[in-house]
């Protein structure tokens, strides 16, 4: 991308949206183009080649999406399959009809089968089942990667993916049933602490483990990504690290300040075992991640903290 490219992206009020919108910024490209859903129904097929035609932007970040956590996921997999696939067909088709120089469609590790070999390789992708409680969402995102393939391979195009794994950071959703894991367990411990409760309870039973990457780094793959990667695989952005929930839990009770007891309710669904990505591409190509864990955490009590104050 050149410094004064005309570059659109898509979901630019959510977090991984506004975070690549940041870095952008930090980098010094200017150009940026966004719209807000209520500017811009991107499940509106004449609306988004309308906004495409007038636009004409150069380079596309497709980074809206229908997120949300294993409750979210299990109570309505067809709005979250729906919503999704509408979405970024609508925005590949447009951007590849309106001669985008380059598209970058954001995925989830999810797409991998849910007893993959661990880690999870690029090219263990269609392999054996998903994981039911997010195979909605995992269907609606492989089939976005899929649609960027076919483009490449039919139309000689230059569209490419990356598949992140479970995102935390500035701009996260905090909803009390419909967030994900770590975002739900900060606000869980920080309401828990400020109403002196004496436990805490979980789901499942604590054993799965998990990789958490902090967005702004996410962000900075992705704009890397943009500038030095082509090719029909996706690539895989994480830490290559992994922590037990149970470990996540008495790490983020103590960063928010809880000091009562973790309690688990094994009547709750555990989800996938375990979801670590193999990063060995990403790291390949001259990139690392640069914020651990515990720091990342603690980044991101402050936003929640910010947010609860407005």
């Amino acid at each position: 991308m050149d410094i004064n490219s005309k570059i659109y992206v898509a979901g630019h009020r959510g977090m991984v949206g506004s975070a690549i919108v940041r870095e952008l910024k930090k980098q010094g490209y200017h150009n940026i183009l966004t719209r807000s859903h209520t500017e811009l129904d991107l499940t509106d097929q004449k609306a988004v080649n309308e906004f495409f035609e007038k636009e004409k932007p150069e380079y596309v970040f497709l980074a809206a999406a229908k997120v949300g956590g294993i409750m979210a996921n299990s109570q309505a997999p067809a709005d979250f399959m729906y919503q999704n696939m509408m979405l970024e067909m609508n925005v590949i088709h447009a951007a590849w009809k309106n001669g985008v120089k380059k598209l970058e469609f954001l995925g989830s590790s999810c797409i991998y089968p849910r007893l993959a070999p661990q880690p999870m390789t690029e090219s263990c992708l269609l392999t054996s089942a998903l994981e039911p409680t997010n195979e909605a969402y995992a269907l609606a995102k492989i089939s976005g990667l899929k649609y960027c393939e076919y483009l490449n391979r039919q139309y000689g195009i230059d569209f490419i993916s990356v598949m992140p794994t479970n995102l935390y950071g500035p701009n996260d959703n905090y909803h009390p049933e419909n967030s994900h894991v770590l975002p739900a367990l900060i606000r869980r411990f920080h309401e828990a602490k400020e109403k002196g409760l004496e436990s805490v309870t979980c789901w499942g039973d604590g054993s799965p483990y998990r990789e958490f990457l902090y967005v702004d780094d996410l962000a900075n793959l992705c704009v890397f990504l943009m500038n030095n990667y082509s090719g029909n695989e996706t690539v895989n952005a994480g830490t290559g690290k992994e922590i037990t929930i149970k470990e996540l839990t008495e790490l983020i009770a103590g960063i928010v300040g809880f000091n009562g007891k973790i309690l688990w309710d094994t009547s709750k669904p555990n989800g996938t075992p375990r979801k670590l990505l193999d990063v060995s591409k990403a790291t390949a190509l001259g990139w690392v991640y640069t914020t651990d864990l515990p720091a990342g955490i603690r980044l991101a009590y402050s936003d929640y903290l910010a947010k609860i104050k407005k």
